[in-house]
């Protein structure tokens, strides 16, 4: 094991795939059958990594007969989602079923809440027009950060504004809507089979808060939230999950603009903020980090600092509801 005195590398992260994957798969069996009740699991299937790797550990699990995958695309969602979803459950042979969640989202005001809060900061933003929302460098550049709007013209033109905050909250508060409605759809199909609901956020999801609250952050469980996101890939290439799917980068699919995970809410690489997250749980010192992560140590302090921050922000994410004392009654 690394310490604050040996000498840091990537292979801090590195596990062997079958015992892994062998205990996870015992612990499915034994939460699905024995302390919820339920009689197999179902997941969202994204066509990413994450999902993926659940996906094929509870096939292993519980049989590929008891677990369904959905797939939920909407006006906004990459056709690549969909179709890399239906690969991995070919793979797997999981059953699947479509839901398309567009007019649900349409019917709440998704689109239009969101489209409203973009036009107060660019009002030319209409019919044509893709968007999405990044964080500034972060790492590299000191300064409190705060996210900008891109937007894409149908012409091709591009714009970058800085963010208000209330247009920013517009915008996530609007977004949000769709995967607290995939959740719903989760449910719904859970309760028509009597199924629990398996969660796919990985180690840096559920630790940083990259998630939505009553949204992809609810499960029944949550098979990997204990595994970095380069362990993830580790089980991936053991479990036999298609390559397409492993050499995907890892998007939120969730504005018209392509985007990344790293620009929307880590500001590094993945690799970069597991080691960094690792470094700072087990006291590795930043100058100790900084070859393994390819960044100067004031990077890396800033990289530490960003983390914190994020773990601070996520508490509300956590947080079960907060029930009243008695004595707090009149």
């Amino acid at each position: 094991m690394t310490t604050t005195t040996g000498t840091f590398s990537r292979t801090v992260l590195h596990i062997d795939p079958a015992v892994v994957a062998g205990e996870i798969e015992a612990s499915i069996r034994d939460i699905v059958r024995h302390r919820l009740n339920r009689r197999g699991i179902v997941l969202g299937l994204s066509g990413g990594v994450d999902s993926s790797v659940v996906g094929a550990l509870a096939a292993r699990a519980l049989g590929s007969d008891r677990v369904l995958g959905l797939m939920m695309p909407e006006t906004d969602s990459s056709p690549d989602s969909t179709e890399l979803a239906h690969a991995l459950a070919r793979s797997f042979e999981i059953a699947t079923v479509v839901e398309d969640i567009s007019a649900t989202l349409a019917a709440a005001g998704c689109y239009r809440r969101r489209d409203e809060a973009i036009r107060s900061v660019v009002p030319a933003y209409g019919d044509g027009c893709l968007c999405k929302i990044v964080l500034p460098d972060v790492i590299s550049r000191p300064g409190y950060p705060v996210y900008s709007i891109v937007v894409r013209t149908p012409s091709g033109e591009e714009w970058r504004m800085r963010l208000p905050l209330k247009a920013y909250l517009g915008i996530v508060a609007a977004t949000n809507f769709k995967q607290r409605v995939r959740k719903m759809m989760e449910y719904y199909h859970a309760d028509l089979h009597r199924y629990a609901v398996a969660g796919t956020a990985n180690l840096l999801e559920h630790d940083q808060g990259f998630f939505v609250k009553h949204g992809d952050g609810a499960a029944d469980l949550k098979p990997i939230a204990h595994l970095y996101k380069s362990q993830v890939y580790q089980l991936a290439e053991y479990l036999g999950v298609p390559e397409a799917i492993r050499r995907r980068r890892p998007t939120t699919d969730t504005y018209p603009l392509e985007q990344s995970q790293q620009e929307f809410f880590f500001g590094l690489t993945l690799e970069q903020t597991d080691l960094c997250l690792y470094a700072t749980d087990h006291g590795v010192p930043p100058a100790a980090v900084a070859d393994a992560v390819g960044l100067p140590p004031e990077h890396v302090e800033r990289a530490f600092r960003l983390i914190e921050s994020k773990r601070q922000a996520a508490r509300y994410l956590h947080m079960p509801p907060v029930l009243m004392d008695a004595g707090c009654i009149a």
